[in-house]
């Protein structure tokens, strides 16, 4: 009987000299373009077998690589295809730099599909020594995630970076400001330019990017509500506004020491309008240069250090403050969801875990109840 022939685009079989039957179909590549696949088999019925699997696989748009590619080839692919369209700028600049400076250096020419635990182990011990622990662990989480892409891809059948524990790092200890320090800090801070900022971030736990992102739309001063939608950022050489960390939007309450000081700030931008004229740019940020235009998000952590410094005030990033204002709210007894909400953590265990520091006066408290309890025990025994 004859073998029908196979429609247009589907390929065709035929045997070779060895007896063994062959096919060669048409299939779609990781980079967009289209390359010829050859499978072979003992029986016809085997050959096409595989020749159906490579037809399904184009209908799907499924890619089909002619041979493995490189980790030099994919991952670059990878990055455009995926990360560029479907994380952020900043994350996907993060990785960028991952890719390009530790891992196609140390494994660029190694192929998918023969990439070995052996192979990510001697990468991530090069990352660790040019580098540190903590930036493998990251190269660690770019390398998972972009191999986790290739098996959605179907390029491979395993992940081998998760075979591998990534590094451990020592966690940074962390000594936020007590009360005593933070008002001593905001006592200094107030001349600064930038005072008001530093209040919210004090007030409110909000992030760099978040205070600089506020626009005056954001803010009801008359009903004390503040609400979080953008944060600018700098990746790069591009200022931007962006979506908040997790993309949601987030309203809080005003406490009344951050009413004033945002007064004061609308009438100081005022004057600052009406001192440039035209050279104003136009736009409704809360906090602006003299000429109206955005305030770089580094130049914001340099006044802090600076104010900090000159008070005499132990050394910690503008980012810490949120580690303060989280041990403030909980040792005045706020709930830990209504803490998690207020700094727009996506899971409470961030805030339970990262977020929250017990002082020495809360821990002698606590033990100070302890002694209560069992001088109380022992009195009645």
């Amino acid at each position: 009987m004859a073998r029908k022939r196979n429609p247009n685009g589907a390929g065709s079989i035929w045997q070779r000299k060895d007896g063994r039957y062959e096919a060669r179909v048409y299939v779609p590549q990781p980079d967009g373009t289209r390359k010829r696949k050859t499978v072979y088999g003992a029986t016809w019925e085997e050959c096409d077998t595989k020749r159906q699997e490579l037809v399904r696989r184009d209908r799907q748009g499924i890619p089909t690589p002619t041979r493995s590619s490189k980790l030099s080839e994919w991952l670059p692919f990878w990055l455009d295809e995926h990360v560029r369209k479907e994380r952020k700028k900043s994350t996907y600049a993060k990785y960028e730099t991952h890719v390009r400076r530790y891992l196609v250096p140390a494994i660029g020419s190694k192929r998918l599909e023969t990439l070995g635990v052996a192979d990510v182990r001697r990468m991530l011990a090069t990352v660790t020594d040019q580098a540190s622990a903590a930036t493998a662990k990251e190269s660690h989480r770019v390398l998972r995630s972009a191999l986790s892409a290739a098996c959605r891809d179907e390029l491979i059948t395993r992940n081998v970076v998760q075979l591998v524990p990534a590094p451990r790092v020592q966690q940074r200890e962390l000594r936020p400001w007590d009360l005593e320090q933070t008002l001593t800090f905001l006592e200094a801070a107030r001349t600064d330019p930038l005072y008001t900022a530093f209040v919210l971030a004090v007030a409110l736990g909000l992030r760099r990017g978040e205070i600089l992102g506020l626009r005056w739309t954001d803010i009801d001063v008359e009903r004390r509500t503040l609400t979080v939608r953008n944060q600018l950022q700098r990746v790069q050489r591009e200022l931007y506004a962006d979506t908040t960390k997790n993309r949601r939007s987030r309203a809080i309450p005003i406490p009344q020491m951050c009413v004033a000081p945002l007064r004061w700030q609308r009438l100081r931008q005022g004057e600052q309008r009406t001192a440039a004229g035209s050279t104003w740019e136009r736009s409704d940020y809360v906090f602006t240069t003299r000429t109206g235009r955005p305030v770089e998000p580094r130049n914001l952590s340099r006044s802090f250090e600076r104010v900090s410094e000159g008070a005499g005030l132990p050394r910690i990033r503008l980012h810490d403050t949120r580690h303060g204002c989280a041990t403030l709210l909980f040792a005045a007894g706020v709930a830990p969801r209504v803490v998690m909400e207020i700094l727009g953590h996506s899971q409470i265990a961030v805030t339970m875990n990262i977020y929250t520091h017990v002082s020495d006066e809360g821990r002698r408290e606590a033990m100070g109840h302890m002694d209560r309890l069992l001088r109380r025990r022992r009195a009645r025994d």
